[in-house]
């Protein structure tokens, strides 16, 4: 889970117009012309709806459920290398190729430094255009908006933090052959997201590792769209535009809400900007010239806290996401 930060309010333009500005009637017109022309995605969109996945929500949740199992999902400790492994052989069992790719943390409030890794699961590993889903998938150390302090320390399973963009994923992977898209598909599990003991310490080690590496690499892929879930499986989530997603990636902000408008899915808020302006993995990657986009769900009642445990998780929630998802994929060109 991101850290909040309070954004500027929209001026003259109001929570009324946010509507016409991300799916673009009326007065908007002429900025959806803008984002059209803008990623390559959204300028060949075909007329017709590309069918949405089969999505299995009760499959999704089963594995919500496994990775909860585990525990706690902590950098560098043994639950989150089980999750690793459970994680590689699940993708690669499905056909995709699965990188790990490992470095070392060190957090202002503790006294060594941490093995971490990004986990990079590649499909149509030869496609140098791409395209990018993501979620961290460490869990944070104690539970610092637990009431009773004395608990920050009890089994913290961060179900829907954590844990649900990876379920999501697990899922759309038995889909990925039959969207057969025309780019390929990176899902970029980030590490250390999470670990945080306090205030002062440092956030996003593993989108920051992701986004010096990718500065670096010569032979690096292009990829023209990323989008980072967090929080996407809440029982009756809402997705509101996140303020630093619009102002830092527009056309893709408006190609996902649209599309999730076409597809009438309730959860996703294109006539709402968020409250805050999130500091989430999808900073650092537009920092590195990926254009990221954040969906994330503001309204869940159990972040950080103990609660946050699969049964206050929804098939549905996820279903919705993924929905928007599949179609994005499928008319990415």
């Amino acid at each position: 889970m991101p850290r909040f930060a309070v954004g500027a309010a929209m001026g003259l333009l109001g929570v009324g117009l946010v509507w016409l500005i991300v799916l673009g009637c009326g007065a908007a017109e002429p900025a959806v012309k803008r984002a059209t022309k803008g990623d390559g995605f959204a300028s060949d969109r075909a007329a017709a709806l590309p069918d949405p996945i089969a999505f299995d929500a009760a499959r999704a949740m089963d594995y919500l459920k496994a990775v909860c199992k585990i525990g706690p999902r902590i950098s560098g400790t043994d639950g989150m290398k089980q999750q690793q492994e459970l994680l590689q052989k699940h993708f690669e069992n499905l056909g995709a190729k699965v990188s790990c790719r490992r470095f070392t943390a060190k957090q202002l409030s503790e006294g060594k430094a941490v093995e971490m890794a990004n986990l990079v699961v590649s499909w149509r590993p030869d496609k140098t255009r791409r395209i990018m889903l993501c979620s961290h998938y460490d869990t944070r150390p104690v539970a610092d908006q637990e009431p009773n302090r004395r608990r920050w320390h009890d089994i913290f399973l961060s179900a829907n933090d954590g844990g649900s963009g990876v379920a999501l994923l697990m899922e759309m992977a038995n889909h990925m052959k039959e969207l057969d898209p025309a780019v390929g598909v990176d899902f970029v599990f980030f590490d250390g997201e999470e670990y945080v003991f306090e205030p002062q310490d440092e956030y996003f080690f593993g989108s920051k590792e992701f986004a010096r590496d990718y500065r670096e690499n010569k032979d690096r892929p292009h990829y023209i769209g990323t989008v980072v879930l967090d929080m996407v499986g809440g029982k009756n989530a809402k997705f509101p535009v996140e303020k630093n997603s619009f102002w830092k990636a527009p056309d893709l902000t408006r190609e996902l809400w649209r599309t999730a408008d076409e597809l009438h899915c309730g959860a996703f808020r294109p006539n709402e900007f968020s409250q805050y302006a999130v500091e989430d993995d999808h900073i650092a990657l537009n920092k590195a010239g990926i254009p990221a986009v954040d969906i994330i769900d503001f309204s869940y009642p159990h972040w950080h806290r103990l609660t946050d445990v699969p049964e206050n998780c929804s098939g549905d929630s996820l279903e919705q996401v993924a929905r928007v998802l599949g179609v994005w994929v499928q008319r990415a060109k």
